[in-house]
């Protein structure tokens, strides 16, 4: 799969159609793949490409330490990389013979094991866990046509809270001339209570008729 040059709209247009059925570039976890395309991108994708604007927001809410922990992943799409031969690799278990029938080169060989499989689970220990986020697209709901959205939208996203990161947002008409505020937000599911984001919109009354969740989407 190759998007072409991501700076077009010909490109984010395939990156959107390849999001759709994928929730990243490689694999099932972010990879460094997905933070190459991701800085290869010239701006956050329109609402139309909502597939990767889903995926924008969700690798751009991950803090500089955690997109360092990216594992590498396969290729970046983008670009095609000349093919390399690397060497076999060596098999250390080669170097030890598990069965030797001398009784010192048994006490040896289970000592050699046990230094690998604590090395391992050390390894295992250190390597950082994925934090569970989800993708919430929110229908607030004006009073009447006469409300300002524009206000309405700046309200909305003075909230703040550990673990929310607003996204885009656009006005959708309802009918009579009133348009109802979508926005998008990524919440890490363990600090943000979705909930309690919509209690807390909902508490600008002045502005605020309603609050619905038209999307939840776990990422």
């Amino acid at each position: 799969m190759a998007f072409g040059d991501l700076k077009t709209d010909k490109g984010v247009d395939a990156l959107d159609k390849f999001l759709k059925d994928h929730s990243y570039i490689s694999g099932y976890q972010p990879t460094q793949a997905d933070l190459q395309t991701h800085q290869g991108l010239a701006k956050t994708p329109d609402v139309k490409y909502s597939h990767a604007l889903r995926w924008y927001n969700h690798i751009k809410s991950f803090s500089d330490a955690e997109k360092k922990a990216f594992p590498a992943g396969g290729a970046c799409p983008m670009k095609t990389a000349a093919p390399t031969t690397a060497p076999p690799a060596k098999n250390d278990d080669d170097d030890v013979d598990l069965f030797a029938s001398d009784e010192e080169d048994d006490a040896e060989a289970e000592k050699i094991r046990e230094e690998r499989l604590k090395a391992y689970a050390d390894k295992k220990s250190k390597k950082p866990v994925l934090i569970a986020k989800s993708s919430v697209v929110l229908d607030v709901k004006p009073w009447d046509d006469e409300t300002d959205m524009e206000e309405m939208q700046k309200h909305v996203r003075t909230i703040e809270m550990d673990g929310l990161v607003w996204g885009a947002s656009k006005l959708v008409p309802v009918g009579y001339g009133i348009h109802k505020l979508q926005i998008m937000c990524v919440v890490e599911d363990e600090k943000v209570s979705v909930d309690l984001l919509v209690e807390e919109i909902q508490k600008f009354e002045d502005f605020v008729q309603s609050v619905d969740i038209a999307a939840f989407n776990k990422i």
